[in-house]
């Protein structure tokens, strides 16, 4: 007895269509850890600022479809871990970040007036098992810079994630 290879396909083709329509959703879970400093690395988030700006970014990355892990950073930089919404890449979700907060802090008065945040960014993916340890690492970053500066964290975090990056064009 001979097989019929269309009978086949048909057959292949019909389990496919069963697990498309068995899969109505669209979900994913991918953390990533995005780090953009403030325009020439001005130290303008002060102490009394920061934590309120931690708090719009986290509502920002929430209202966006995220889940916000952890906001934190120092007066010239900040640290966003979050989820990734589905329905965004990470350039348009840090845009959505960057846009609406950079509005903000400008309604905060004079001396917030010219703030903005640097051009660029880096993104990194977090995997679950590691994500405790980026959460530390995001928390303790008021002792991680007494020693070091912001450029070169991010210099070692680019070349811990192997990124090249030609050091002109990485500071705006």
């Amino acid at each position: 007895m001979t097989s019929d290879p269309s009978a086949e396909g048909a057959i292949h083709s019909h389990a496919f269509q069963s697990i498309i329509h068995a899969m109505p959703q669209s979900l994913s879970k991918v953390i990533i850890h995005t780090i953009f400093s403030t325009k020439n690395r001005e130290p303008s988030l002060d102490s009394a600022t920061r934590p309120r700006m931690h708090a719009y970014l986290a509502t920002i990355c929430r209202d966006l479809g995220g889940e916000a892990f952890c906001v934190g950073g120092v007066s010239d930089h900040l640290h966003v871990v979050t989820t990734l919404p589905r329905t965004l890449s990470p350039a348009e979700l840090i845009e959505q970040i960057k846009k609406p907060s950079s509005k903000w802090i400008k309604a905060f008065g004079a001396r917030y007036r010219a703030s903005s945040w640097q051009r660029g960014y880096a993104a990194f993916s977090v995997s679950p098992s590691h994500l405790e340890a980026v959460l530390q690492y995001v928390q303790r970053q008021e002792e991680h810079h007494r020693t070091h500066t912001f450029q070169d964290e991010y210099r070692e975090l680019l070349r811990r994630h192997n990124i090249e990056f030609d050091e002109q064009y990485v500071w705006d």
